[in-house]
């Protein structure tokens, strides 16, 4: 697969992901009432359920629009900009918070997949904080040469 495929698929899963997982928020209150037919646990705690995943679908959510942000400038090939150095940090923040909210998450329902989740975003919130780091020293080598021409 060339460069400029993977980008244009890479930008259609963000744009699904982003778009899906505002349907998927907006239609909590119900699937969780459905899946409750089936799970106990949904129907005794619908309410915690709802809310817990409502706040942890935002933040999903937040992250992904950061991730488009910086997928714009890859696309427009000035990637190494402030506005990615913001979008990395905020994209850790949510990461760390979305790591929070799972913790109080396992005390209503604990599963095996929410301690992958855990792990997953204390990972990503960790590379999205390095890659903070990174973006920001590439960006003062930049503005550094700039200066030199």
């Amino acid at each position: 697969m060339n460069k400029d495929k993977l980008i244009k698929f890479t930008k259609y899963i963000l744009d699904f992901m982003f778009y899906g997982g505002m349907l998927v928020i907006a239609t909590l209150p119900w699937s969780i009432k459905w899946i409750g037919r089936y799970i106990e646990h949904f129907k005794e705690h619908y309410g915690e359920l709802v809310l817990i995943y409502f706040v942890l679908g935002i933040a999903a959510i937040v992250i992904i629009r950061e991730l488009r942000k910086i997928f714009k400038t890859v696309i427009d090939n000035n990637c190494f900009v402030r506005e990615n150095v913001t979008s990395l940090d905020k994209m850790c923040k949510w990461s760390f918070f979305i790591v929070l909210m799972s913790i109080v998450r396992t005390i209503v329902f604990m599963t095996a997949a929410m301690l992958v989740v855990i792990l997953v975003f204390v990972i990503a919130g960790l590379f999205s904080k390095v890659l903070s780091f990174v973006f920001e020293q590439a960006i003062e080598y930049k503005e550094e040469n700039d200066f030199t021409i």
